[in-house]
Parts: C-alpha cells; sequence; structure tokens
C-alpha cells in the first residue's frame, strides 16, 4: 500500500476537493449538496476562518481526503474543536480517514490545548462510526430529523472525545 501523506491544504487542492465533495456517496453523507461549485473550494481554501486547520490526505500526490478543523473562537469554548471530513469513495477503507483523524487529533492534544472535540454524524454511517469510535468518541445524545437527505429527514449522533488525562 502507498503511504499517506497527510498536510495542510493549498490553493491548488480546489479542484481535486471539488471532484471528491461532488461524489454522491459524499454528498449524501455529509451536509453538502449535489452540483458544488468550484468557487466554493476556492473561497474556503483562499479565505481560512481564524482557527481552522485544513487538512488534506494524499497518496502519490494526489488529494484523496479532507479534514476541516474549526477550533471554536469564544473565550468560553476554546477548549473546543469540531471538524469535518470527506473521503473520496475509491480510496474508502485504505486508512485515509484515520491517517486524516491521527493528525487531527495530534494537533488538538499537543499543540492547540483542545479538551474536547466534537463531531455530528448520520447514524446510518456505520464506517464513519467505526472510525470515531476507533479514536476515543462516544455518543453524547441524538439528533431527530437531523438533516434532509434524499427526501428524508436523517437522525445524527452528537459525539465526542475528550483529551486522555
Amino acid at each position: 500500500m502507498n503511504e499517506i501523506v497527510v498536510r495542510h491544504a493549498e490553493i491548488s487542492d480546489a479542484q481535486a476537493l471539488h471532484e471528491i465533495y461532488s461524489q454522491p456517496a459524499l454528498v449524501r453523507d455529509t451536509l453538502h449538496l449535489p452540483h458544488p461549485a468550484l468557487k466554493l473550494f476556492t473561497d474556503r481554501l483562499n479565505d481560512l476562518k481564524p482557527g481552522s486547520r485544513n487538512l488534506v490526505a494524499c497518496i502519490d500526490n494526489n488529494v484523496v481526503g479532507q479534514l476541516m478543523l474549526m477550533v471554536e473562537q469564544s473565550p468560553r469554548r476554546s477548549h473546543v474543536a469540531t471538524f469535518g471530513m470527506g473521503v473520496d469513495c475509491r480510496h474508502q477503507g485504505k486508512g485515509v480517514a484515520s491517517a486524516l483523524m491521527q493528525e487531527m487529533v495530534n494537533l488538538c492534544d499537543n499543540w492547540l490545548r483542545i479538551e474536547r472535540i466534537e463531531l455530528t454524524v448520520f447514524t446510518d454511517n456505520e464506517a464513519a462510526l467505526a472510525t470515531y469510535r476507533k479514536f476515543g468518541f462516544e455518543i453524547e445524545g441524538t439528533g431527530k430529523n437531523f438533516a434532509l437527505r434524499e427526501g428524508q429527514y436523517v437522525d445524527a449522533y452528537f459525539m465526542a472525545r475528550f483529551k486522555p488525562v
């Protein structure tokens, strides 16, 4: 298996991210809408919000996954981060999500003073749930009718991981 390299996203990655998030399975399992504009990704890469880290996973210099980490900017929640992630369908099951998660957890635990990492995930996304559990995330609750997907409202779990002591 080829090595997975995780690095910060660059402006030149916009096209690859556009292609990844245009895949029907990623639209289904994220809050993205079908047919995203390339401009959405160029704008996000050009104007990174304060406290954000935009990581990409590469195999053979090709972007195959992305994780956007957002550190809360409110002083009362500055110990908390949230994230969203997507992996190219052709590279799922190859450790890409785990590589992105490992780097994100390293940043949070060792560099950013993050004590709590939060996420939401659709309750039927078994692969994502398994990955999150592997990294210590636990379900804290369920959001009923959390989001519209393919014409039906679906539930999502609220999960969190605390920095180990």
